[in-house]
């Protein structure tokens, strides 16, 4: 080969091999993030699926790759950004988009259910899927599910969301009510009258007597409770 020709070729092979060694980068960087995701959302079901979009435009290499969530605390499902911090000093940040779906169980209706109605474990049945494609505030543990109030009919194979049920009252409007009033070495109980609804844990105004009224803590049916 002359030298005029090896001359040519030099640049050409350059530009060859530099979308090669950029591509590798990116399925380091990628590979990265995914098993952090992985990791991340393992425990949320018997099978986790984790795609990872590219970076869309070209970037410095990213050394040491160190992925973490933006936001703490947020559930690894559906639609996620991911920060990689780059370099050994990790002064060098970039966000990446990935989706994550989630192969798992969740309770379903088993039966239409008026509002109103105390949801009991014979109106649950379990359904697999994936809860990635469930609605936002989806409930995916039946025991968060078993003595709530329905707010509005359900039909059946309906996967419940949050606002979809309430607690249910244990200290209802106009209600006869104990109210005890407890401190380190002393239990006083009291009758009054509830002016608001309330379920367990719930603030509730009482009414003793004509004028008197205090704020107590919903502690049991038909029972508050004041701490001194």
């Amino acid at each position: 080969m002359s030298r005029f020709a090896l001359h040519r070729l030099i640049p050409l092979l350059a530009l060859w091999l530099l979308p090669t060694t950029l591509l590798a980068e990116d399925d380091r960087l990628i590979e990265a993030v995914q098993g952090f995701l992985y990791a991340e959302a393992q425990a949320l079901g018997d099978e986790i699926m984790v795609e990872v979009h590219p970076p869309s435009a070209r970037l410095p290499a990213c050394e040491a790759p160190e992925p973490f969530l933006p936001r703490s605390g947020e559930t690894v499902m559906g639609r996620v950004s991911v920060g990689v911090r780059c370099g050994e000093d990790g002064r060098q940040v970039r966000y990446l988009q990935a989706e994550i779906g989630v192969i798992g169980a969740y309770p379903v209706l088993a039966t239409d259910i008026e509002a109103g109605t105390t949801l009991r474990a014979e109106h649950l049945e379990t359904r697999n899927g994936n809860l990635a494609e469930l609605p936002q505030r989806a409930i995916l543990e039946a025991d968060a599910l078993v003595g709530k109030l329905a707010t509005r009919p359900l039909r059946a194979g309906e996967a419940l969301q949050e606002h979809q049920v309430r607690e249910r009252p244990l200290v209802e409007r106009n209600q006869r009510v104990t109210v005890e009033a407890r401190g380190d070495a002393f239990r006083v109980s009291r009758e009054g009258r509830a002016l608001e609804p309330g379920a367990m844990g719930d603030e509730v105004r009482v009414r003793f007597g004509s004028r008197e009224t205090l704020t107590a803590v919903v502690s049991g049916d038909a029972t508050l409770s004041v701490d001194f």
